[in-house]
């Protein structure tokens, strides 16, 4: 529907759902001082999910579904040791990394259907990880269409 106020719009709607994981891990490298010792983090974790145009009953997506498969795959992730867990083999766990890896793991689940028919008009997904109330890191790209 276009309004009388604005013309030619080519915005984007989003929405976002948020929880959170509590892992263990260290970091290889002296950049990272007394973080190379095994230490626990507790992420807030933001996963959005945007469109240029709403689904037929007017959502982006369904909100149940989307946090539901956040959960589900953050719940593989939370009281892990992360330096034990073979898809982090040999790599540093940062924020800006498990970002990645929490969006690769949903843009699979959406691919596959996970949040339901009018989610295949989602086109771009967004993963935030908070790890303090200063500090984040997010992962952002293209959903397959």
């Amino acid at each position: 529907m276009k309004t009388a106020c604005r013309q030619g719009d080519t915005g984007m709607y989003s929405l976002s759902v948020r929880d959170h994981i509590m892992i263990a891990h260290s970091f290889r490298g002296v950049v990272f001082g007394p973080a190379q010792r095994l230490h626990g983090a507790t992420y807030v974790v933001d996963c959005e999910v945007r469109r240029p145009e709403l689904d037929d009953d007017g959502l982006v997506a369904d909100i149940g579904r989307l946090s539901l498969v956040l959960g589900e795959e953050l719940g593989r992730l939370n009281y892990r040791n992360l330096d034990e867990e073979p898809a982090f083999a040999g790599q540093n766990t940062t924020t800006e990394r498990l970002a990645r890896a929490i969006f690769e793991c949903m843009a699979a689940r959406i691919a596959t259907g996970d949040l339901g028919p009018s989610a295949a008009g989602l086109t771009t997904l967004r993963v935030t990880l908070a790890e303090s109330h200063v500090a984040r890191a997010s992962y952002e790209g293209a959903l397959g269409g």
